[in-house]
């Protein structure tokens, strides 16, 4: 058992939220992360190991996240790593999906911080996770470079309004090495590549050790870094 206050990873069956479990859960810190599904959740929190403990949530059910959070806290790191892929081009308009993409981010996100931001201390720190797609958008984009803008602007404001605690986002380029894009056919991001500065896509362990950042340092809120690999500047 520890007396240290909890870690919160929303959406952390992901390689990314696994990640940034595993570094706090090997401090010795309770870690609690959530996943739609609880046998996911409790099988990922296994495989974390140390003080870790699975629970079911589902950011586009907000009005269950209340019941889902009733016995977390106090929390002092708050991570929402969820995401949700979205390709839904205006002629062939999804409402269900996009629906479910906005509530997800837009709603989900700002609700669970409302359910703990009373359980936690003037000194906690908050990272939401974006995307790339707010800046570089594409045919089929729109909700989600929509949602992604909407939470580089909640940053600011959250981090205004809950100061002083600290508030801050995430927006990774294409993390070669993730699920996703680790299985695409040879040659395909080539071009990505190409216009990368660094001449390589970044990992993910670059992205976890940049959220420990934003998480970590007291001197960093209302930010929304980039970690592409200068991919924007090209």
């Amino acid at each position: 058992m520890t007396d240290k206050n909890a870690v919160v990873v929303i959406g952390g069956t992901s390689v990314f939220g696994k990640g940034i479990a595993a570094h706090y859960a090997a401090q010795g810190r309770p870690v609690i992360l959530s996943s739609r599904e609880l046998d996911r959740a409790q099988a990922a929190a296994a495989e974390v190991g140390g003080a870790t403990t699975g629970i079911a949530l589902d950011l586009t059910h907000p009005h269950d996240i209340a019941a889902a959070l009733a016995g977390v806290g106090p929390v002092d790191r708050l991570i929402l790593v969820s995401i949700y892929r979205d390709d839904n081009k205006v002629k062939d308009y999804n409402v269900d999906e996009a629906l479910r993409l906005v509530t997800l981010k837009l709603v989900g996100f700002t609700e669970v911080i409302h359910q703990l931001a009373g359980r936690m201390p003037a000194d906690s720190s908050i990272v939401m996770f974006g995307g790339l797609a707010k800046d570089r958008p594409y045919p089929g984009s729109t909700t989600i470079t929509t949602v992604n803008g909407g939470v580089m602007t909640m940053t600011h404001t959250l981090a205004i309004e809950l100061a002083p605690t600290r508030v801050n986002a995430i927006h990774s380029g294409i993390v070669g090495d993730s699920p996703y894009w680790a299985g695409r056919p040879a040659g395909t991001l080539d071009p990505t590549i190409a216009r990368t500065p660094l001449g390589r896509l970044v990992t993910v362990d670059e992205v976890v050790d940049a959220v420990i950042f934003l998480l970590e340092n007291r001197g960093v809120t209302g930010v929304n870094l980039r970690v592409d690999g200068g991919w924007m500047l090209k």
